[in-house]
């Protein structure tokens, strides 16, 4: 039984909460605004609401100073997300995203690190009819953004293949179950009548509340010895727990999110924790009672401190478990051994069951389009109209042509061929476990360069890499223009976060295996010292490590960097 007395912290709510609050259950006025030719752009109180149907206001930022003088208004566009759960596709689906892609977005795909598409540059008066298409290839993009449960992911490419379609299932499952039951999505976008009559909150959002949650809630589960979700960075972490080949339940973790504030130390990455195990029909409960207890006393004043981490940072790890078992009626049972070995993904072909392969696609900064000399874009759609079995975009940006039979491979092999698909094996290793976010020059929220940076980094890097014999070294490196998370930077062996144009931070030490979080190393650099300091890094690396280290435990154990023994070292 719960003894302490909880409370939500102190304060006046924000001005999100007011917005929600009015919102008639995220209706607004959108279904109004988005008639309007007057702007292509929306109400901020709007923009506010359509997170929560899966889409950002945004404009071109490479445009924005010029239209300043020109006296126009921003080149405003919509990024638009879908609601894919464990990053599954059909080839059919693939074909309807490139299409909208091409009609109606800027003709790319962003492969998102939450395993999803996100498309960007679409007009307002084209967003009725994205969203629509995207309907009718039975997909959407409900709650894909916004304060709520958002796209559940689950480890793509299992080594107990076997257990992929089981997990799954259940990231199907939570992620429809734990959707908001509004119909404001539907009227908006699918013309679908309001019922006439007011229904209380109870029928009409009974989990979420009229006020939804807080901040926004990430799930995840992985499958040993694979982390590919990287299952520490997720508010609520399922880790799957196999014995005798068969799915016996969940060990569970909580409160983990990589977002932050330059400069203020009252926010930070966090590692979710483990706090004890559950079968797996009880995932859902376990995922409902959560949440509630987010919604009941995450902080709704100061949104920067409103993520689930913070909550059971300020009631207390053993308070939050216990309620929730309050909550539940039942005792989570002894978390069960389990062990990560990485976090990244197996690229080329791999074999499945029954007969089936799945070939691992490197896609650098998970942008799918056509190159001058690499039609990446135009392979994937061919081989989308052969291929018969799915694709699965991973949480590392990549993509798996997945399921391919024994009778297809053969053709789908000289596709990959013909337009020179690649797994990224000449590469280096470096390179295949690199990722970062979308930044400038649609991100509003970026200081600096990530997604178009990064990969000519990168060639220079490879240089130093070369010169120490660590081409075939996996390390992991993550670039992200904000301190937002997008690409689970704190969770890179080495990680960058964009502080100004041309000047990121610079961490190290995350483990290679997503258990531990890296620690800043220095502040404020541009790509001179980067180099100059990857290259003396490097070169001890290739010197000094013992056999099997990884760069990020050796940069521990030689003292380049201190680590606090539970991991969570981010901050001095």
């Amino acid at each position: 039984m719960v003894t302490k007395i909880l409370k939500a912290p102190d304060g006046s709510p924000s001005d999100v909460e007011r917005i929600k609050e009015e919102s008639d259950y995220l209706r607004g006025t959108l279904k109004e605004v988005m008639l309007d030719r007057i702007s292509a752009g929306i109400p901020d109180d709007d923009n506010r609401l359509m997170k929560h149907h899966g889409s950002y206001l945004q404009d071109d930022r490479d445009l924005r100073n010029e239209r300043q003088k020109q006296k126009l208004e921003p080149a405003y566009q919509f990024m638009l997300r879908v609601r894919m759960p464990g990053g599954v596709s059909t080839p059919e689906q693939w074909l309807v995203m490139d299409d909208l892609s091409q009609k109606y977005g800027n003709g790319t795909l962003k492969l998102t690190t939450r395993e999803t598409f996100q498309m960007h540059g679409i007009l307002k008066w084209n967003m009725k009819k994205t969203i629509q298409t995207i309907h009718s290839a039975l997909l959407d993009t409900i709650a894909a953004c916004g304060d709520v449960n958002r796209n559940v992911m689950c480890t793509s490419n299992p080594y107990q293949s076997e257990i992929h379609s089981e997990v799954y299932e259940w990231s199907k499952t939570l992620s429809d179950d734990l959707l908001p039951r509004t119909r404001a999505y539907h009227e908006i976008w699918l013309d679908e009548e309001r019922v006439a009559g007011t229904p209380d909150a109870e029928e009409v959002e009974p989990m979420y509340g009229p006020l939804y949650l807080p901040r926004k809630f990430k799930i995840g589960i992985a499958v040993p010895p694979s982390n590919d979700i990287d299952v520490f960075s997720q508010d609520l972490g399922f880790i799957a727990i196999v014995e005798d080949g068969k799915l016996i339940g969940f060990n569970v973790a909580i409160g983990g999110g990589m977002g932050m504030t330059h400069g203020d130390k009252a926010t930070y990455p966090q590692l979710a924790k483990v706090i004890g195990f559950c079968r797996p029909e009880q995932m859902y409960d376990v995922a409902e009672k959560t949440i509630t207890i987010q919604r009941d006393y995450g902080n709704r004043s100061v949104r920067k401190n409103a993520r689930f981490k913070y909550t059971v940072d300020r009631l207390g790890l053993e308070t939050v478990k216990e309620e929730l078992e309050n909550r539940l009626g039942w005792s989570l049972e002894e978390a069960k051994p389990y062990h990560f070995d990485h976090n990244g993904d197996r690229y080329g072909w791999v074999e499945g069951i029954e007969d089936k392969w799945h070939f691992t696609l490197f896609v650098e900064g998970g942008r799918v389009t056509d190159y001058e000399d690499y039609k990446l874009m135009t392979g994937l759609r061919e081989i989308a109209k052969v291929h018969t079995g799915d694709f699965r975009l991973t949480a590392n940006q990549n993509l798996i042509i997945g399921n391919v039979s024994s009778e297809k491979k053969d053709e789908i092999n000289a596709l990959i061929d013909q337009y020179g698909l690649t797994d990224g094996k000449h590469h280096s290793a470096l390179r295949r476990s690199s990722m970062a976010c979308v930044a400038l020059p649609t991100c509003g929220l970026a200081m600096a360069e990530a997604e178009r940076y990064l990969p000519s980094l990168l060639d220079k890097v490879e240089e130093i890499i070369d010169e120490n014999g660590l081409r075939d070294e996996e390390i992991t490196i993550r670039m992200t223009g904000c301190p937002n998370g997008c690409a689970r930077h704190a969770l890179g062996e080495i990680g960058f976060i964009g502080k100004a144009p041309g000047k990121y931070n610079m961490y190290l030490g995350a483990a290679f295996d997503g258990s531990r979080l890296s620690k800043m190393y220095r502040e404020n650099i541009g790509e001179e010292d980067i180099l100059s300091e990857l290259r003396v890094l490097l070169s001890r690396y290739a010197k000094e490590r013992e056999e099997g280290e990884h760069f990020g435990d050796f940069v521990i154990r030689a003292g380049i960097i201190k680590a606090t023994t539970d991991g969570t070292n981010f901050h001095d």
